[in-house]
């Protein structure tokens, strides 16, 4: 079956990547220049007209429809795998991944601290919907809507299964993702989410090397450690996580009462199963009654470290600022004015600003990323805090159970359920 799959990708990549490139000609012609200049290729998708991006949302809720009538309804992980493979073709590589959920936030968070920034509806209706359905019907966007899931999804070969304590320790990146994230789209120094994203390039078909080495690289390494992005990178899936926790309906690995044969437990390529734990385990626990208590009243001083270390590394974060960075440059080398090949100067130069207004807006800066530093180290040390508070925690469970975090809805343990449906 994956073996098909891939050969319908490459069939699809060719016949997409033509017709996108006869549409955007045809759109946008590119202008006639008589001084030799030659006009570089293009890099992003252009921008969709108002209809189209309406057709996008259209097309967005569509899928997430399907997957959690696939999921929760007709219990069918074929169909979820279909899906996804109209997910990568579609949203991957015809729309050339944007625009995406994923780094959706950070348009949001733009808008919220920067007056002059307005997000369209197609934006905001790209945020809020699958977090909606998450909220109802746990993570189906992960399942079959997200064209990063989908293209690791289905070359997943022979996944390990990591230890808790590796699970946990590398589940707290997306969170310090998250928060830097949120920090550089605040200021309005980058979407880091979009210029780092590793499948984008292979979307498009034009990245920088070092991008298609780190595409290649989290594809080779999701064939042993299944979707390694999507668990232990990206800061979308923190607020799925949230909001699927309290979804009214959530993918079951069973329709009626569990037999435990246990065969979920190894279909699932993602640790997201939990055991069932019994009441003598619970009663046994009395050492982590004293360790709840302990880490609840360290959670403060995590807080406090966090902060300060997010303090202490403002001045280093806020040099990926350009006015920062131009003022430091400028100050620490006055003679770089000089020196024509270095074009962040040049452009300065002849953009008519003083070097006092770059260094006011500079200090300026600083400070918004001292501030802001502080607000994202204090969630990271709460963060740690309430996970190690969550190492503790016994929940009486009979039967296994998906984890509505962490699980992705894939489907893949009710397939292998040998309970009649």
């Amino acid at each position: 079956m994956k073996r098909k799959l891939l050969y319908i990708f490459l069939t699809f990549i060719f016949c997409i990547t033509a017709l996108t490139s006869y549409s955007q000609q045809q759109r946008f012609p590119k202008p006639e220049f008589s001084s030799g200049y030659e006009q570089p290729d293009v890099v992003t998708p252009e921008p969709r007209s108002g209809g189209f991006e309406y057709l996008d949302v259209a097309v967005l809720l569509v899928v997430l429809s399907l997957a959690a009538w696939f999921a929760l309804r007709k219990r069918s992980r074929q169909g979820i795998l279909w899906l996804s493979v109209f997910t990568l073709v579609y949203f991957g590589f015809y729309r050339n991944g944007c625009i995406c959920s994923v780094g959706s936030f950070q348009n949001i968070t733009l808008s919220f601290f920067d007056a002059g920034y307005s997000v369209s509806i197609s934006t905001l209706l790209f945020f809020l919907l699958p977090l909606i359905f998450a909220l109802f019907f746990g993570r189906v966007f992960c399942a079959g809507a997200c064209p990063l899931g989908a293209i690791q999804d289905l070359l997943i070969v022979k996944p390990l299964s990591l230890p808790k304590w590796l699970n946990k320790t590398l589940g707290l990146i997306p969170y310090i993702y998250l928060a830097l994230a949120v920090l550089f789209a605040a200021t309005g120094t980058d979407f880091i989410v979009c210029r780092y994203d590793p499948f984008v390039g292979i979307f498009r078909m034009d990245a920088k090397f070092h991008m298609i080495v780190l595409g290649i690289s989290f594809l080779l390494m999701g064939m042993f450690v299944a979707r390694p992005y999507c668990r232990f990178l990206c800061p979308y899936g923190v607020l799925l996580s949230w909001m699927s926790r309290f979804s009214k309906w959530h993918l079951t690995i069973t329709p009626s009462l569990c037999i435990k044969c246990k065969l979920c437990t190894t279909s699932c390529p993602f640790d997201a199963i939990d055991f069932p734990v019994n009441e003598k385990e619970i009663v046994q626990s009395g050492p982590g009654t004293k360790k709840f208590i302990v880490y609840a009243m360290l959670i403060p001083l995590w807080i406090v470290a966090g902060a300060f270390v997010g303090e202490r590394s403002h001045l280093y974060l806020s040099r990926a600022n350009q006015n920062v960075y131009l003022a430091e440059l400028l100050i620490s080398d006055p003679e770089i004015k000089n020196d024509p090949d270095n074009i962040d100067v040049q452009t300065f130069l002849e953009s008519g600003k003083t070097m006092e207004t770059l260094v006011e807006e500079a200090e300026v800066m600083r400070g918004q990323f001292k501030t802001g530093s502080m607000i994202a180290g204090g969630f990271i040390g709460l963060v740690i805090g309430l996970t190690l508070i969550n190492t503790t925690v016994f929940r009486k469970r009979q039967d296994y159970v998906p984890h509505r975090g962490n699980c992705l809805s894939c489907g893949r343990c009710m397939d292998y359920c040998p309970v009649e449906k």
